[in-house]
């Protein structure tokens, strides 16, 4: 029985866990960055007003918004992996008669190794 199981090709195939870890770790460590950013213009800037708040509330926010985003996987930000089928031709290009050669093999039985008799130590002079 046939299986109707194709091989995934490398275009559709998910990121590597260590490539997709490496990239959620660069984008929390963004984000922290722009947290502190944050704290650090709400207690400089003065006189303070709206703004703020603004950044009061965007250091508080941030940590949960970079933990929810850094736990999102690659999976659920793609609907779908590339399907390179779309891009290939329909048909197949034609094979040059050059390269329609068939090179066959076969194989021998071995043959015995041939013995001399003057090399056995047995022989005598």
């Amino acid at each position: 029985m046939k299986s109707s199981h194709h091989a995934p090709s490398a275009t559709s195939l998910p990121r590597a866990p260590r490539d997709e870890a490496g990239a959620r770790s660069i984008r929390y460590l963004i984000m922290m960055g722009i947290r502190i950013a944050c704290f650090v213009l709400m207690v400089l800037i003065t006189p303070y007003g709206w703004y703020t708040w603004v950044f009061a509330a965007a250091a508080i926010f941030l940590p949960y918004v970079a933990v929810v985003t850094a736990n999102v996987g690659h999976e659920a930000r793609r609907d779908r992996p590339e399907d390179p089928k779309g891009a290939l031709p329909a048909t197949a290009a034609p094979v040059p008669p050059a390269e329609q050669r068939v090179i066959r093999i076969e194989e021998s039985r071995p043959r015995p190794p041939r013995t001399d008799p003057s090399q056995h130590p047995d022989a005598s002079a």
